[in-house]
C-alpha cells in the first residue's frame, strides 16, 4: 500500500497556486452582477414623474378697452313704402332642337311604339293560343267522359236486355211446360173417362170383348192394312213446314172423327220434340177437314196417326 501511494504522489499533477482566492473573486463578481440586475429592474418599474414649467407672455403690448357708455335712445324712423317682392327671373325659352336630333327622337319614339305594339300583339297571340289549348283539352276531356258514360250506359242496357230476355225465355219455357202438363193431364182424364164410358156401354149392349178390351165395337174388328197409309197420304200434302228438322222425329196425333169422316178434334199424344213440326201436323189435319172411309165404308171414331218429316 505504501509503495502505490508513493507512486501516485510522484506522478500526480502539481496543485494550482491561489485556488481559493479565485473562488472568492468569482463569488464576489456574481453578487455584484445580481445586485446590478436588481437595481435596473427596480428603476424600470418605478413611475417616472416629468416636471414641466410654462410661462405666458405677449410679444406685442396691448392697451385696455374703454369703459362702456350707454347711448341715448334714438327716435325710430318713419315707416317707408314696403319693398316690392322680388320678381322671378324669366324662364329661358327652350331653344329649338336641331332638325337631325328631332328626327332621331321621332324615329326612336316610333320604334319604341312599334316594339310595344309588337309585344302587346305577341302577348295577345300567346294568350289566345293558351286559351285555345285549354278549350281544346277541355273539349277532349268532356268528349272522353261522354263516350265513357255512353259506353257504360250501353253496357248496362245490354245487360238489362239480356237479363230480360233470359227471364222471358224462362217464363215462356215454364209456361209451355205447364201447358203441356195440363194438356197431358186433361188428355189422361178424358181418355180414362172415355174408356170407362165405352166399357159401361159395351157391357150394357152385350159386347163380346174381354174386360180389358179398349175397342168400341160390339165385335172385335179393325181397319184394313192400307187404311193408315191412305190417311197419311191424304193429310201429309197439307203439311207446310218451311224450317229444317234435325233428325226424323215422329209426332203422334189422336184424331176424333164423325161417322161421315169429318174431323171433330185432334191433339198431340206424343210430341216430336219440335213444337213447330207438331203445330204443322195439327194445321194439316185441320186443313184436311174430312178423312176418307175404309174399305168397309166405315170411319173409325178415334184414330192415332204418326208423322215423320222424312217419311
Amino acid at each position: 500500500m505504501s509503495q502505490s501511494t508513493t507512486y501516485q504522489a510522484e506522478f500526480a499533477p502539481p496543485p494550482e497556486p491561489a485556488r481559493g482566492r479565485s473562488f472568492a473573486l468569482a463569488a464576489a463578481a456574481h453578487v455584484l452582477l445580481f445586485a446590478a440586475l436588481g437595481l435596473v429592474t427596480r428603476w424600470s418599474t418605478q413611475e417616472q414623474v416629468v416636471t414641466a414649467e410654462a410661462e405666458l407672455w405677449s410679444a406685442v403690448p396691448q392697451q385696455a378697452a374703454p369703459r362702456l357708455v350707454e347711448p341715448e335712445p334714438a327716435t325710430p324712423p318713419e315707416p317707408g313704402p314696403k319693398p316690392e317682392p322680388p320678381q322671378a327671373a324669366p324662364r329661358p325659352e327652350p331653344q329649338p332642337e336641331p332638325e337631325a336630333h328631332k328626327q332621331d327622337a321621332e324615329i326612336a319614339l316610333r320604334k319604341q311604339k312599334e316594339e310595344e305594339k309588337k309585344k302587346a300583339l305577341d302577348k295577345e297571340r300567346a294568350e289566345k293560343l293558351r286559351k285555345e289549348k285549354q278549350d281544346k283539352e277541355k273539349a277532349e276531356k268532356d268528349k272522353a267522359e261522354k263516350e265513357k258514360k255512353l259506353k257504360e250506359q250501353k253496357l248496362q242496357e245490354d245487360k238489362a236486355r239480356q237479363e230480360k230476355e233470359r227471364e222471358k225465355k224462362k217464363a215462356e219455357t215454364e209456361k209451355r211446360k205447364a201447358e203441356e202438363a195440363r194438356e197431358k193431364a186433361e188428355a189422361a182424364r178424358a181418355e180414362a173417362l172415355r174408356k170407362e164410358n165405352l166399357k159401361r156401354m159395351q157391357g150394357l149392349a152385350g159386347a163380346t170383348g174381354s174386360e180389358h178390351s179398349t175397342g168400341t165395337a160390339l165385335k172385335s174388328s179393325g181397319p184394313s192394312a192400307s187404311y193408315a197409309g191412305r190417311l197419311v197420304a191424304r193429310i201429309k200434302p197439307n203439311i207446310t213446314y218451311p224450317g229444317d228438322v234435325v233428325g226424323n222425329p215422329r209426332a203422334e196425333v189422336e184424331v176424333k172423327v164423325g161417322a161421315d169422316g169429318t174431323v171433330m178434334s185432334r191433339r198431340i199424344v206424343q210430341s216430336s220434340g219440335n213444337r213447330a213440326w207438331d203445330d204443322a201436323v195439327l194445321r194439316a189435319i185441320d186443313k184436311t177437314e174430312v178423312l176418307p172411309r175404309d174399305t168397309d165404308g166405315r170411319v173409325p171414331p178415334v184414330i192415332v196417326l204418326g208423322f215423320r218429316p222424312l217419311d
